[in-house]
């Protein structure tokens, strides 16, 4: 892989992105599911994903007109690798049960949820 240093920094070096990272390790979210999970405008969650997106850590799924973002698969281990090295974030015990709640309602949703991504 031909990735810019820079362009992975970046995506990792907001907390903003980081936690859209934790969120996405193990479940496909859309952008208002993630934007509802932390409590911020889904503008605000585009732009981020858009950054994760630009340095390649994520795989994608077209849904209608939802798109479920998910860690790719060949970065999950990296990811959970680097975890493992750094404090859990003040976010992350919130953002994990602020996720079980959301998934819980998404048949009640306006996401209908991924097909392919798990």
């Amino acid at each position: 892989m031909n990735r810019s240093p820079v362009s992975f920094f970046k995506a990792l070096g907001d907390e903003t992105r980081w936690r859209i990272l934790c969120l996405v390790r193990t479940e496909a979210l859309c952008v208002c599911e993630i934007a509802d999970i932390l409590e911020m405008p889904q503008s605000t969650i585009s732009s981020h994903v858009q950054i994760i997106r630009k340095a390649d850590l994520l795989e994608s799924e077209k849904r209608g007109k939802w798109t479920y973002f998910q860690i790719s698969p060949k970065e999950r281990p990296y990811f959970e690798n680097l975890m493992q090295h750094f404090l859990k974030s003040s976010y992350e015990a919130k953002d994990q049960k602020m996720m079980r709640a959301r998934l819980v309602n998404r048949a009640n949703s306006c996401c209908p949820g991924p097909l392919k991504l798990s």
